[in-house]
């Protein structure tokens, strides 16, 4: 894993729900393990031994691989261990052909993709619109079309989880261009916009970081479409080690991985008053919000309500 701590300042979210109650963000020093570390998974997280600056609250490390199941929240010598996610980071091996890669879904899993291609080119008049950006000349266009969708997406409405709109993250953009370190993908019916895939480079690694579509071609599964159009042109290039969707689950990830690893993001917080009683009241709530999540499971209603909240339907 590389060492290289990253000085940030990081939210510690208290949500019941999709509501975040309470979001205090603490200064921490910050670095993430990638697809192509070598380190073995670890039964039990350490806390780093690296010197930790006096204004710093402590450490965080994300995707942290695991051997197996962590408690939620307990102390470590002068830390305290807060492990808020654990979940299974989805990859896709892109070290094989596209044909291979096809292969690993059942019969029925690839009729199903190929009818809805089919069923949106049909919808299109007979043959689908989209098209790559990854030069530095053409990242402008990705950005303002990109934009278009995700400010409507359920993902900016939401969660907040857009594509971003600042000046920053443009210069950004254009950069990784630059150095051919991003792919970005858009979708058409006709002239228009209607889901864009943003995918940056890091050590050959592709980067799930946005997706987003337009929720009235909803019923055409265009995130879907647009995916495995951009999946069949990446292979192609046989330029990339895998595509890492990154942390936590959904359906789509599931669908279009080929390989998964257990993750957790952990922090090492100093031992302060402050600080336990902030993650003790963000575990009081964890549990109060997974509670009522299990009796929305047990009565069926999950499914209805997350619907319901992404649509309005």
């Amino acid at each position: 894993m590389s060492q290289t701590w990253h000085c940030q300042q990081v939210p510690i979210k208290i949500q019941l729900g999709d509501k975040t109650l309470l979001a205090p963000q603490l200064l921490l020093q910050v670095r993430e393990a990638g697809l192509d570390d070598e380190e073995l998974p670890v039964a039990d997280p350490v806390a780093p031994t690296d010197p930790l600056p006096v204004e710093s609250q402590g450490f965080l490390i994300r995707s942290l691989r695991i051997a197996g199941p962590q408690p939620v929240l307990r102390r470590q010598g002068p830390y305290l261990c807060y492990v808020p996610a654990q979940y299974p980071r989805y990859y896709i091996d892109m070290q094989q052909s596209f044909s291979e890669y096809k292969s690993k879904f059942s019969s029925k899993t690839r009729s199903t993709l190929t009818r809805k291609v089919r069923k949106y080119a049909e919808y299109c008049g007979g043959s689908i619109s989209w098209k790559v950006y990854k030069c530095p000349g053409e990242m402008t266009e990705f950005f303002r079309l990109a934009r278009i969708v995700s400010r409507i997406s359920y993902q900016e409405r939401l969660f907040d989880e857009g594509l971003p709109d600042s000046e920053e993250f443009r210069r950004g953009v254009e950069q990784l261009a630059g150095e051919d370190r991003v792919r970005g993908f858009i979708l058409f019916y006709q002239d228009k916009p209607i889901s864009y895939l943003y995918c940056p480079v890091i050590n050959g690694v592709l980067i799930y970081a946005f997706l987003g579509y337009d929720p009235s071609y909803m019923n055409f599964s265009v995130g879907t479409v647009l995916q495995w159009l951009a999946l069949e042109y990446l292979f192609e290039e046989r330029k990339f080690r895998f595509f890492d969707f990154t942390e936590g689950q959904s359906e789509h990830k599931k669908l279009f991985a080929t390989h998964n690893i257990q993750c957790a993001n952990v922090f090492f917080l100093r031992n302060n008053i402050q600080n336990r009683l902030l993650l003790h009241s963000q575990w009081t709530v964890d549990y109060i919000s997974n509670a009522i999540g299990d009796k929305l499971d047990e009565l069926g209603l999950k499914p209805k309500l997350k619907k319901m909240m992404r649509f309005g339907i």
